[in-house]
């Protein structure tokens, strides 16, 4: 079933695979942890940090995130995107950005009220109580 699992979310983490080539000719750093591939740092993280703000992002089974101190604090929240990659499979990248240009559209947040957002930080909250020792 878990081989199941991964091919229904190849494409997704083929995605993550190419741009995850990128930030290691960068000088990125490559661990894999539970199944996922996670690439921190390199002058592409940097840059799109100092650029966009930006920290970490799942695509597939890959984790890309700016520096590993980043990728640690996000984890939790960022594995939940794994997941939904592993539900949504190849439908997963057009269902997100959907999602959130259908908030845009309602005059929400296309980010913070997307719901595969919404998800992540509810069980990033979760992950940290938990971490925490505390009863949520």
């Amino acid at each position: 079933m878990r081989l199941l699992i991964f091919l229904w979310a190849l494409p997704t983490t083929l995605i993550g695979v190419a741009v995850g080539l990128i930030w290691l000719l960068s000088g990125a750093k490559l661990r894999i942890a539970n199944g996922v591939l996670e690439i921190h740092g390199g002058w592409v993280g940097y840059w799109l940090m100092r650029q966009s703000g930006f920290a970490a992002m799942a695509l597939g089974h890959v984790v890309l995130g700016c520096s590993s101190g980043v990728l640690e604090q996000l984890r939790p929240h960022e594995y939940i995107h794994v997941r939904q990659a592993e539900r949504w499979g190849i439908l997963f990248v057009p269902a997100y950005l959907l999602a959130g240009l259908w908030q845009a559209m309602k005059g929400r947040h296309i980010y913070y009220d997307n719901p595969f957002e919404r998800e992540a930080f509810a069980a990033e909250g979760i992950a940290k109580e938990m971490a925490r020792g505390v009863d949520s």
